[in-house]
């Protein structure tokens, strides 16, 4: 029935919300793995450590590498907004979600066993560092006036 569904909704959805359905079970049995980028790896060792280079081009640089992996900053302007079409494509991918997350019978505990828990904090505890990070060096530029 899931691969029904996929296969329905493949024409209808991105690409990447049907691979990330599709994916699914295969996370949370930990077979495939988030990666985690270098520069929220580098974030994570020291998110308040100041920049070797601090002049204001190579703060901006910093903070997009940062915008690059994480999305937009709070304060980021809102994007156009979304069409008809965009929001059900949306409202399809979560429904995949939802599918495709209960493809795996006691997925908690699957989860928990295999490891998939962990890697998922993991990768949560590297995303707020990055997000520390950016915050620290936004505020490094505005106190430099930048």
């Amino acid at each position: 029935m899931l691969v029904g569904m996929l296969l329905l909704t493949a024409c209808s959805s991105t690409a990447s919300t049907v691979g990330d359905a599709a994916t699914t079970p295969l996370r949370d049995l930990n077979v495939v793995k988030a990666d985690v980028p270098p520069v929220l790896l580098k974030a994570q060792q020291a998110p308040y450590a100041l920049p070797e280079d601090r002049r204001c081009e190579a703060l901006r640089q910093a903070v997009q590498e940062l915008n690059e992996v994480l999305g937009p900053d709070w304060d980021a302007p809102p994007a156009d907004p979304a069409s008809t079409a965009d929001k059900g494509q949306a409202e399809v991918g979560k429904a995949l979600q939802r599918a495709a997350e209960g493809a795996v019978p006691f997925r908690g505990w699957v989860r928990k066993l295999s490891g998939a828990e962990r890697q998922e904090r993991r990768v949560a505890r590297a995303i707020e560092a990055g997000e520390a990070r950016r915050a620290f060096l936004r505020g490094l530029s505005v106190g430099q006036a930048c």
